[in-house]
């Protein structure tokens, strides 16, 4: 994967400062950058770095463009246009759609042709896979969930049954989605165990961290919405609602 520094520049709407037919194939940081790579400065943390830097280009501000010596893509948010050119450096192979042989579909789950379902998957009744989604291997679905178009679920995910998701949603290896809510009354015999009868839903462009859990409602649904981003190690409890564009750190429980 190639690019002209002068694509890039236009492609974050950034003024750009020296060779437009410089070749980027690559990110790096400010200390180890090659020649050929793209790096960028966003916090004077780093800027202990920036004079010595092999970057081929850095994205910064204006405001300390005077300093560098290399090639620049002048930007008021360099973290952010740096978070956007990274993303066409990923080298991530899609899986070729269809079923393999060894997933156990029920009858009466619909999966969209052009989704992709891994080895030992489990898929249960009443379930949906969506349009380009990829299941990965070892993979569970539970009876009556939903995974909408353009997501991807990582390697032995767990859906409980009525778990849904919505569009271009990415669950890491190892979460688990409706599990029971902790839920249980005091009695004279002990613990009695309330029956955790709602379910979880997932907004459009969320992404889910590897061994986080999500539990399911008591009675109406655990919500997470729209544009949703959380680490690893996260626990959210039953009932809880994360509203939209919420960023949660590793370890974190609600």
């Amino acid at each position: 994967m190639e690019y002209r520094l002068g694509e890039l520049a236009a492609l974050v709407g950034a003024q750009l400062r020296g060779d437009p037919e410089r070749l980027i194939c690559g990110v790096g940081d400010l200390e180890h950058a090659r020649s050929d790579q793209l790096a960028f400065l966003a916090s004077p943390a780093y800027r202990r770095h920036f004079a010595a830097t092999r970057a081929g280009a850095v994205v910064l501000t204006p405001a300390i463009a005077s300093d560098c010596s290399t090639d620049c893509l002048l930007v008021d948010d360099p973290y952010r246009a740096f978070a956007t050119l990274s993303q066409l450096f990923l080298e991530l192979a899609r899986p070729e759609p269809g079923v393999h042989a060894s997933a156990v579909i029920a009858p009466d789950a619909r999966v969209h042709p052009s989704a992709s379902i891994g080895a030992f998957c489990s898929i249960d009744a009443g379930a949906e896979i969506g349009e380009c989604s990829v299941v990965s291997p070892g993979c569970r679905i539970g009876a009556g969930s939903r995974i909408g178009r353009d997501c991807r679920l990582w390697a032995n995910v767990v859906l409980y049954h009525g778990v849904r998701l919505g569009d271009r949603v990415t669950v890491h290896a190892g979460a688990v989605l409706g599990a029971d809510g902790f839920g249980f009354a005091p009695g004279s015999a002990g613990w009695e165990k309330i029956a955790q009868l709602g379910g979880v839903e997932i907004g459009d462009d969320v992404e889910i961290g590897a061994g986080t859990t999500i539990d399911r409602g008591t009675l109406g649904d655990t919500v997470v919405e729209s544009g949703v981003k959380i680490d690893n190690q996260v626990q959210i409890a039953h009932n809880a609602r994360v509203g939209a564009h919420t960023a949660i750190a590793g370890c974190a429980g609600i």
